[in-house]
Formats: C-alpha cells, sequence, structure tokens
C-alpha cells in the first residue's frame, strides 16, 4: 500500500474515531465534574493508557480472530502484523465473515438513532422518521432476514455472523441504555464514591468504543494501521474531555455526521461481503466529506444563533 493511502486512512480513522466518540466524551465530563481533582487526574493519564493501549490494543486483535477462526488465539498477533502473502490471502478469503457481522452492527446502529433517539435535525426528513419510531423493529428485522437469506446462499458463516452482529448491537445497547441511567442518577447528587465512577467511566468507554473499532474495519484489514489511527482518535477524545466539551457540544450536527458516517460505512462493509470490489479510500474520503458537510451545517447555525442573540 502506497505511504500516502496509509495517511489517508489513518486519518480517516482518527476523525472516525473522535466523532463517534462524542457522546462518550460529554459522559466522560459531566462525571468527572464531580470527582474530586485526584481522582479526576487518574483518571485523565491512567484513562488514557487503558483506553488507547488496552481497548483499543486489544480490541482489534478480538473481532481480528473472530473474523478469522482458523488462526489459533496465539497466532492472532502475528497473523495481524504479518505481510506473508500465504496469511494476508488466508484473511482476505475470511474477510467476508468478519465485514457482514460488522456492517449489521452498524446499519442497526444508524437505524437505532434515526428512528429513536433524539437528535438535531439536520436533514429533510429525520423528524418525520423520528415520529415513526415504533418501525424501527421492523426496519432492522427485515434487514436481517434478508441478509440471512442471501448470506446463507454464499457462505453459512456469513449467515451467522450477521446474527453476531445484531445480538451485539442490541447487548451494547443494552449496556448504553443502563449507563444513561447511572449517569443521571451520578449527576443527581447520588452516593456512587469516585472510584467507582472511575470503573464506571471505563465500562463507558469499552462500550463505546466498539462502535469505533467495528468501523475501522471498513477502512482496511490492516490492524496495525487501525492501531494508530484508533489510538490518536482516543488520545484527541481525552483531550476534548478536558478541555474542549463545551466547544464541541455548540457545533449541534456532528453526531449526525457520525451516525451517517456510520451508515455508509456499514453498507460498505455489507457489499464488500457480499463480494463488491470498493475503492479502498472510499471509506476515508466519504467520512471525510460527510463529517465536513454537517460541521459546515454546525458552523451556519452557530453564526445564525449568534446573529440572533446580537439583535
Amino acid at each position: 500500500m502506497e505511504l500516502i493511502s496509509m495517511v489517508i486512512i489513518v486519518l480517516g480513522l482518527c476523525l472516525f474515531e473522535i466523532i463517534s466518540s462524542i457522546d462518550n466524551a460529554i459522559i466522560n465530563a459531566e462525571v468527572l465534574s464531580t470527582m474530586k481533582p485526584k481522582y479526576r487526574r487518574w483518571f485523565l493519564l491512567w484513562g488514557i493508557i487503558i483506553a488507547v493501549f488496552v481497548v483499543r490494543g486489544v480490541l482489534p486483535f478480538i473481532i481480528f480472530w473472530m473474523g478469522n477462526p482458523s488462526f489459533h488465539f496465539s497466532e492472532v498477533f502475528t497473523a495481524a502484523m504479518s505481510s506473508d502473502p500465504a496469511v494476508l490471502s488466508a484473511v482476505e478469503e475470511s474477510a467476508p465473515v468478519l465485514l457482514m457481522g460488522g456492517g449489521i452492527f452498524l446499519v442497526f446502529l444508524f437505524f437505532h438513532w434515526l428512528f429513536l433517539e433524539p437528535k438535531n435535525y439536520g436533514l429533510m426528513g429525520e423528524e418525520y422518521i423520528e415520529k415513526q419510531g415504533v418501525w424501527f423493529f421492523a426496519v432492522v428485522s427485515i434487514i436481517l432476514a434478508l441478509t440471512v437469506w442471501f448470506s446463507i446462499r454464499i457462505n453459512p458463516m456469513m449467515a451467522f455472523s450477521a446474527v453476531v452482529g445484531s445480538t451485539a448491537f442490541f447487548i451494547t445497547h443494552g449496556f448504553k441504555e443502563n449507563a444513561a441511567k447511572m449517569e443521571g442518577k451520578m449527576l443527581e447528587g447520588g452516593s456512587m464514591s469516585d472510584i467507582s465512577k472511575i470503573f464506571y467511566l471505563e465500562v463507558i468507554d469499552l462500550t463505546f468504543s466498539i462502535d469505533g473499532v467495528i468501523g475501522a474495519f471498513a477502512f482496511t484489514m490492516m490492524v496495525p494501521l487501525i492501531l494508530i489511527g484508533n489510538g490518536l482518535g482516543a488520545i484527541v477524545v481525552r483531550q476534548l474531555t478536558v478541555k474542549g466539551v463545551d466547544q464541541i457540544k455548540r457545533y449541534r450536527y456532528l453526531k449526525n455526521g457520525a451516525m451517517y458516517s456510520i451508515f455508509f460505512l456499514g453498507g460498505i462493509m455489507m457489499l464488500e461481503s457480499f463480494g463488491a470490489h470498493i475503492p479502498k479510500l472510499l471509506s476515508p474520503i466519504a467520512t471525510f466529506f460527510i463529517i465536513g458537510y454537517f460541521f459546515y451545517l454546525s458552523r451556519k447555525d452557530i453564526k445564525r444563533r449568534e446573529s440572533q442573540a446580537e439583535v
């Protein structure tokens, strides 16, 4: 792979990790505001180490191994880092299984946001769709049924991977729902200790990081690039937690950009699993374009609100 392509992929991964982790940064900042300075410093130091080197350092290998079960678990690290043509060929052959599960996970994530989650309406039709929220379960069920139907004729493991992807979505969604309830109790003056809050934040970080790590495989199957891109993104998110959350909140439509990127990446993963040949740079370039567009909408919204405030 040419150096410039690798740089574009890493930058795309970093941007995607940052934007998809905005909610995580906001939760971190709000919970940290209820903690003593000593524990805040501890979280901001060791939290970065855990987020970058443990969570985002281990998850790609676990996902890689799940998509390549022919490798013994002790061989996963070597295989993921290898440039051996035989190893690369084996990875390429098993990629559809990994991509299918990841694609379903991301597509479900997008439709849940589109139908059921509160949002700032950035595109025409979003408000109407949210009012039809009950249709979320029908839509994702039909998507899963059709995906399994067409996958099972090609490779039964692809069909099983689609089911695993949907299962992973509902499990992680359950954790997020519980996290939202716990956050509300803490901000209302709950009795949770600062150490418990640190453990809570680490669990939340693990839950939110799954989205970014799974989406990373739409950019590349090269785990070293995923580690670099996601790691840099995680460091930026930690800095935003400390300094920039209030500024980030002003950009109302960045979350929209993250979710439309997730939908696009999920679609690419599913198409690739069915054998479609997608240019390698399409994912990062599309991510830059989608997020750039919603950044532009956010800037327009900020200027509009500022001009109204001056009147």
